[in-house]
């Protein structure tokens, strides 16, 4: 992650700075001196990395839901940010389908409600929407989508996140347009990240975590679509990739607004099955990984889905600095040093440096 002396005592504002990747991007943004306010819900999970790494000790606390206009306002208003960062969704394609209207109220309005806030708030000069690799129209194509290809969701999360990304472009284009960057002085970009991994995630339904879960308790790995294959990248990639958007967003305006991929490259994109095994042997266990003989979640998934990143590696110079087996072997790590106890914010801060440095195992 590269060290930019642009965040030291810049003012930034964190939506969903509870969750598992909002955590971690409180913790690099810390690190490289900014001064931080979260807003969202209280922590999801138990355990969270929200508390194990101390989270409230350098984020100035603001806990409330996107869905409220007013409590958000509030606080985006009170913190006077430069720049923002919109992490907080309801991120789980299963629980989606279980809860469609909560979902789209969430990643829809939720959003709408932040750049409704954003634009009552004149400090603010960039801001970072996050939303997923899932918006594009899935055509089980070999190939990475690109920022231009066509949109949509075939289901309540991915749609929601589809819609979420036309109130940006609805906004950018109506109250913030690049013609008039001189007057309003905002830049807005959203991001579209590929599957996270690392430390600290607990949350329901996501396959590393399952599988850490079975590994830790000698139990059998039982996998829903073994062959479902995905673009996995470890946390700090992305988390590298908003500050760096946003670094240029602040410089440079309007120019570097619109939709931007953050994904690893071919060779990290593998199946369920491989990803799974890899943890096996990472783990050092000879725990069985199987898959019934018809999937059990009842809902349709995805085959294959990439991404291509090619723009934010030339006009960014941004790549993933971990391939997906260093990746792996950190997440690992994370986990065992977690079950023996250790210190967890220094972990982290630790694998921070380490990323910044570009080691890979």
């Amino acid at each position: 992650m590269k060290v930019s002396h642009f965040w030291s005592g810049r003012k930034v504002l964190i939506t969903g700075h509870t969750g598992f990747k909002g955590s971690w991007l409180a913790l690099a943004l810390s690190r490289q001196g900014a001064v931080l306010t979260g807003y969202a819900l209280r922590p999801q999970t138990d355990p969270s990395l929200y508390h194990l790494c101390r989270i409230g000790d350098i984020v100035a606390d603001r806990h409330g839901d996107v869905r409220s206009l007013d409590n958000l306002k509030k606080a985006v208003l009170q913190s006077d940010p430069e720049v923002v960062f919109h992490l907080a969704a309801q991120p789980l394609v299963r629980r989606s389908y279980a809860d469609p209207v909560s979902t789209f109220d969430t990643n829809l309005m939720g959003t709408v409600n932040l750049l409704e806030s954003v634009r009552q708030c004149p400090s603010i000069r960039a801001v970072v929407i996050a939303t997923t690799d899932k918006v594009y129209e899935n055509q089980e194509w070999i190939w990475g989508y690109r920022e231009n290809e066509r949109l949509g969701g075939k289901d309540p999360y991915s749609a929601s996140k589809v819609c979420a990304e036309l109130a940006v472009r609805a906004y950018a284009e109506s109250y913030f347009p690049e013609d008039r960057y001189p007057i309003h002085g905002l830049a807005i970009a959203t991001a579209r990240a590929g599957n996270i991994i690392g430390g600290g995630d607990w949350s329901e339904d996501r396959l590393v975590p399952d599988c850490l879960q079975a590994l830790q308790e000698g139990r059998e790995i039982v996998l829903r679509h073994p062959l479902a294959t995905r673009p996995w990248q470890h946390v700090l990639a992305p988390v590298e990739g908003y500050m760096r958007l946003a670094e240029f967003l602040y410089k440079e305006g309007p120019a570097y607004g619109g939709a931007w991929n953050f994904g690893p490259g071919d060779r990290d994109v593998q199946s369920v099955g491989y990803i799974a095994d890899q943890l096996r042997r990472i783990w050092g266990s000879n725990a069985a990984v199987s898959a019934p003989d018809q999937p059990t979640s009842g809902w349709p998934e995805a085959r294959i889905l990439k991404l291509d990143s090619s723009k934010a590696g030339v006009r960014l110079d941004w790549h993933p600095r971990w391939d997906l087996h260093t990746s792996l072997l950190k997440t690992v790590e994370w986990h065992k040093a977690y079950l023996q106890g250790e210190n967890m914010a220094d972990l982290c801060l630790r694998q921070i440096a380490e990323y910044e440095e570009g080691q890979s195992e």
